[in-house]
């Protein structure tokens, strides 16, 4: 019996910005190894432009995605929940992963100040996924 697929939440005040590039990468990288959500405790009424721009610079398209609020629900659902400067307002739930990513906020910067935090943001989320989804042995069949 295999067991069920990790459920990672990224959780920002707003859900415009780190939240929603931590889901792009996420989602882009671990495919359906991992269910991949994210939501805001004071949701944005739109994705931050420069973070749409960082993500497309590097191939992921976040433009489909919409700010979501957070729901104690979406965080007792989840095997890890990532805040990202939300403090407080994060619902506890015992038995759930609880992480805290320090990183700037997104929110009114230009895209050459965005770009660093896109690119610190992969490199957490590709710790995640080795963390979660540890590599498949290599194919015996293809060299």
């Amino acid at each position: 019996m295999t067991s069920p697929k990790p459920s990672v939440l990224f959780v920002c005040v707003h859900n415009a910005g780190r939240s929603q590039m931590a889901q792009g990468f996420l989602t882009h990288l671990a495919g359906d190894r991992i269910e991949v959500r994210s939501a805001g405790t004071a949701p944005a009424d739109t994705i931050n432009p420069a973070a749409v721009e960082a993500m497309r610079e590097v191939g992921i398209d976040i433009t489909d995605q919409t700010p979501k609020v957070l729901t104690p629900d979406t965080v007792e659902t989840s095997t890890i929940v990532i805040t990202m400067g939300c403090g407080d307002t994060c619902p506890y739930f015992p038995g759930v992963d609880y992480r805290d990513w320090k990183l700037d906020d997104p929110a009114g910067k230009d895209i050459t100040a965005v770009r660093p935090i896109r690119d610190e943001i992969r490199t957490r989320v590709e710790q995640l996924i080795d963390e979660l989804s540890p590599p498949s042995p290599p194919d015996q069949n293809h060299p």
